[in-house]
């Protein structure tokens, strides 16, 4: 097993995390104890993280791909070296009786957050999802719309699973990547790699060359081939089960700027959610196909680059916001922190700091419902109220002109 090393001479998004851990917790937990806090045997009657349930007719299916990308050298691999990403494919599931259900990240990937960030919590407290793995696919005839998940730097393709979940379970099939060098990634082997800090690490553009390579694989899974590079068996009813036809995208943060920087240098997607994503490097090319922005620090007010590209949508485009909203609070961090606040001790003000004024529960609503909305309205044609302007069912989430 071998892990990327990180370096310290550089302070990433993802040191914040323990930054305000750390500064909120203060002397109640010395930083040299919390740095070994997590490899602790788990508190007495702590409970295991949880998500909240998904909302949708269906049960979730999910599934592990080990994808290698030949027509890109690996550089950091070394010589003969290819591409390689680890990637998930959730879909409406037939049945789950007896099947587990995945976890949040595998236990080497967790560990190694864990680890790197200094967030003290057993890895053992890890949450599961709603997804059953290897369940069988839904099938009813018509093909699955699809959509393609990019995270934020130094994350993992699990970071937004409350937003991944729901949209499986009302019938879409959401493919989740980790971008190798920039995400907590375990590999079948037992390989770990973790966000590198110095070159050459991925950057948006390489982002949107991934999502690209996974739209190849998505093709291929609708044509009736495997892309697993270790040729493990998918689940029942999954190939040719994808509409290669229709096909949309989103990301958070860096992620949400690779969104669109995808779209730009390829048809395939036809719509786009960028999650608070800074739209750096500047981008001035205009882009034709439905967009929507759910914007938190990155504001077009405080953001040129995010402002430059909104003058850029000449499709369909949105712009919301809640209020009380910060960088973390569309995620899975709305409704993991407050959990592992209680575990620690945390006061309401050390939690809000991480993640925001907006109530976690409110926040998880409108994770939940304004992507499918987007989706279902630009890739079903399933036009609801939701998108046309300001709603009495959720007042915490303004339009922005």
């Amino acid at each position: 097993m071998t892990i990327t090393p990180v370096t310290t001479t550089d302070v990433t998004r993802r040191r914040l995390l323990a930054a305000a851990l750390m500064t909120g917790l203060g002397a109640a937990v010395p930083i040299s104890a919390a740095r070994q806090a997590w490899a602790a045997p788990t508190a007495p009657g702590a409970l295991r993280l949880t998500l909240p349930a998904p909302t949708g007719p269906h049960p979730v299916g999910t599934v592990p791909l080990h994808l290698v990308d030949t027509s890109r050298p690996d550089p950091v691999a070394g010589p003969g070296h290819h591409r390689e990403l680890m990637a998930g494919v959730w879909y409406p599931a037939r049945k789950t009786d007896g099947l587990p259900r995945a976890p949040w990240m595998t236990q080497g990937a967790l560990q190694a957050f864990l680890a790197d960030v200094g967030f003290p919590l057993d890895p053992a407290l890890g949450p599961l999802t709603a997804a059953h793995t290897g369940a069988p696919v839904h099938r009813t005839g018509r093909r699955l719309p699809v959509l393609v998940y990019s995270h934020g730097a130094g994350s993992h393709r699990g970071d937004h699973t409350i937003m991944v979940q729901e949209l499986a379970s009302h019938g879409y099939a959401v493919v989740t990547l980790d971008h190798t060098y920039d995400a907590f990634s375990e590999f079948p082997d037992g390989r770990l790699t973790v966000p590198a800090e110095v070159p050459p690490f991925p950057g948006p553009r390489d982002f949107a060359t991934d999502i690209r390579f996974v739209l190849d694989a998505v093709e291929a899974m609708a044509a009736g081939h495997n892309p697993d590079a270790d040729g493990r068996p998918l689940p029942q009813g999954l190939l040719g089960a994808l509409d290669p036809r229709c096909i949309g995208a989103f990301g958070w943060s860096k992620g949400g700027t690779a969104t669109a920087l995808t779209m730009l240098a390829d048809q395939r997607i036809g719509a786009g959610l960028s999650i608070d994503g800074p739209m750096q490097p500047t981008i001035t090319t205009d882009l034709d196909r439905p967009f929507m922005m759910m914007t938190a620090d990155f504001t077009r007010a405080a953001m040129p680059d995010v402002a430059e590209f909104w003058t850029h949508l000449r499709g369909w485009r949105l712009n919301i916001q809640a209020d009380g909203a910060i960088h973390k609070t569309y995620g899975d961090y709305a409704a993991l922190v407050p959990q592992a606040g209680t575990i620690l001790g945390m006061t309401d003000q050390q939690i809000q700091d991480m993640i925001g004024t907006l109530d976690p529960t409110r926040a998880v609503r409108i994770q939940q419902a304004y992507p499918l909305a987007f989706f279902d309205q630009h890739l079903r044609h399933r036009h609801g109220h939701l998108l046309d302007g300001p709603s009495t069912a959720f007042p915490e989430v303004r339009f922005i002109a």
